[in-house]
């Protein structure tokens, strides 16, 4: 829908100038990492993006150039560019050079806007080596570059242009702000799939010129964020319990919500919250309000049904989101978001709009369409008959004091320290190496779990199974935070928990299983930075009494090479064939090991792989594996 409204120079006003974002981008873009980078891109992005929203923009393209520099293109109506009526310039110039000077503040250019509060061009602008913007805007051509935020090329109007119109802007990082200036493709198509999908028929074209050959991904979903549900079920390799996607729409005034909701047969819920095209990991109102509804609904038309009996108790929130996977959208003039990284949304109404439109229009579909209503509704009393027997396990082994906070598992070699910022757990794959690295580490703050086999693949498996496994209890005993439901990072025992397994491929598999659990029932731990691999070597490389320690093929080399003729190669088949003293040089002294934080980007993406690996299907699995494999080590086995 268009806006009928005027979109002109004096529709652009100006807040501040622009000089603290140089000093501080961190407060602008989050980061001057990769993550930072990107942010750049997303910025220009979401300014075409609120081109479409108004009704005037149906075509973005994103290209990296060989240069290292990228580009915009849209074919929305430009930037209105003549002379600013307060600033004395063009007003081209105004929004690329002074922070919050554009048409989302209250000038009447946009009913609806992303982006970093209005910030975004000037801040790109701020954070460029250079930048050029080619605008064509109601039949007339200008052109302006700046350097580092200044104009160097003055803004030029180059008369009339038979163009349609539309805004490219090119821009190249300032090398002297970011740490990487490589942008990733794979990360910015999945943001840009993101953007498809919650615009529908907007197309959105990612291109990469800088190899061999031109990379180009076309991205238009006209079936918007019903399509977006059947791809993350696809990328999940899950099966749908029900045939068709839920889609819901309403607006009430200038707020607009649509959820899009398919049960599968996995046991992890899949719930994604936006609000003006900006996810929101942090939830809000509007996730709140969706949650409310759909507890609600459910538990009324499983009581009519009569699949909950009038003494049962209600399903809850879990029950009745196992296997769900959802999309909650939603649009509006004057979002309120905590913090300056959009995390969470607060504006209040829209929980009670949500919330309103969810149950009348669920109900509805629960009416119209009974078999699929039965396959939900028998899908979350499964679920909470496997919380009543999750529970039951809980108590069971709480009885045995096996989850009491007192209680710490036998096997674990605690530490002397109790400050949970300077402690830190090592998980060890078998007794062997358990027996290496007690012996060998600091045991005023570091403490060793030796691992009881294999952990369960949780992924396969529902929460009654994880309380019974002798493998996971002693985990959970010694990290004493607990899981799922009754996680609580505040008794968290140890600020970093570090997973310590052999440099092979059941050494990855174990990995992967820990990281699998922690993920599903300790996801916090991963989302506050307390999980590390350790980096155990490969070889050892020694002449005399020289020795050499290499964690790559290319290091082994390497020594070989400067401790000359004479020299030899041990290769560690696992962690027990060090002894203590190797074992705390090479993998446990912090002032000489190396460990790798493990960090979560993106939640959905952590989950499809999760999914992919550990779930029951072969071919995805396969399939990952043959497109990652560049990526391994070659272990010499």
């Amino acid at each position: 829908m268009q806006n009928d409204r005027a979109y002109e120079e004096e529709q652009i006003q100006v807040l501040e100038g622009l000089e603290a974002v140089r000093k501080r981008p961190g407060m602008y873009i989050g980061s001057t990492s990769v993550r930072g980078l990107h942010h750049l891109i997303y910025e220009i992005v979401d300014n075409s993006i609120d081109e479409a929203l108004a009704g005037w923009c149906k075509k973005i393209i994103v290209t990296f150039h060989k240069d290292g520099s990228c580009s915009v293109r849209d074919d929305g109506r430009g930037i209105p560019s003549g002379k600013h009526p307060k600033m004395g310039i063009s007003t081209l110039e105004v929004v690329f050079t002074v922070l919050h000077a554009g048409g989302k503040f209250g000038g009447g250019g946009y009913k609806i806007s992303g982006g970093l509060h209005g910030v975004g061009a000037s801040v790109v602008n701020a954070l460029s080596e250079w930048l050029e913007v080619d605008n064509v805007h109601e039949g007339r051509r200008y052109t302006i570059r700046f350097e580092r935020g200044k104009t160097v090329r003055p803004f030029k109007d180059n008369g009339p242009t038979d163009s349609p119109n539309g805004l490219y802007v090119r821009f190249m990082p300032d090398s002297t702000v970011f740490e990487e200036l490589n942008f990733e493709y794979d990360t910015v198509l999945k943001r840009m799939r993101e953007q498809a999908f919650l615009n529908a028929g907007i197309e959105i074209v990612l291109r990469d010129e800088r190899g061999e050959e031109i990379i180009e991904n076309d991205l238009l979903y006209e079936g918007g964020i019903v399509s977006f549900v059947e791809y993350l079920n696809a990328e999940k390799h899950v099966e749908a319990i029900h045939p068709n996607v839920i889609y819901m729409k309403d607006q009430k005034g200038d707020n607009t919500a649509e959820i899009a909701i398919q049960y599968n047969d996995s046991y992890n819920e899949t719930l994604q919250t936006f609000a003006n095209n900006i996810v929101t990991p942090g939830g809000g109102t509007h996730e709140i309000g969706f949650k409310n509804a759909l507890t609600k609904v459910i538990n009324e038309y499983a009581r009519k049904i009569g699949a909950i009996k009038e003494a049962d108790k209600n399903l809850t929130g879990d029950d009745v989101r196992e296997g769900i996977c959802a999309i909650v959208s939603v649009k509006l003039p004057d979002p309120q978001f905590e913090g300056q990284t959009k995390d969470k949304l607060g504006n209040s109404e829209i929980r009670s709009f949500v919330e309103g439109m969810v149950s009348r229009k669920l109900e509805e579909y629960l009416e119209e369409n009974p078999l699929a209503a039965r396959a939900i509704i028998e899908k979350s009393t499964e679920a909470a008959r496997a919380r009543e027997a999750a529970r039951k396990a809980k108590e069971m082994t709480r009885r045995k004091n096996a989850l009491e906070g007192s209680t710490l598992p036998g096997k674990l070699a605690d530490c002397q320290e109790k400050r949970v910022d300077i402690t830190e757990l090592f998980l060890v794959e078998g007794d062997s190496a358990g027996g290496s690295a007690k012996d060998g580490r600091n045991s005023r703050f570091q403490a060793v779990l030796p691992l009881r086999g294999k952990v369960l693949n949780v992924e396969k498996s529902r929460l009654d199974k994880v309380y019974s496994n002798i493998s996971l209890i002693p985990i959970i005993q010694a990290l004493g935070c607990g899981i799922g439901a009754d996680f609580d990072i505040e008794k968290l025992r140890y600020g970093k928990l570090i997973l310590m397994a052999d440099a092979d491929v059941d050494g990855a598999h174990i990995r992967i299983l820990l990281l699998t659990f922690l993920f599903r029932h300790m996801r916090q731990l991963i989302e506050d930075g307390h999980v590390y691999l350790a980096q155990p070597p490969l070889y050892k490389i020694f002449k005399g009494k020289k020795v050499r320690y290499a964690f790559s093929d290319a290091e082994r080399d390497q020594y070989l090479q400067e401790l000359g003729q004479g020299a030899a190669t041990q290769r560690y088949k696992g962690l027990g064939e060090m002894n203590p003293s190797q074992l705390r040089e090479t993998t446990m002294d912090p002032a000489t090991r190396t460990i790798l934080r493990v960090e979560m980007e993106d939640a959905i993406a952590c989950d499809q792989i999760f999914s992919t690996l550990m779930g029951d299907k072969v071919e995805p699995r396969r399939k990952f594996i043959e497109e990652n494999a560049k990526y391994a080590v070659n272990l010499d086995f």
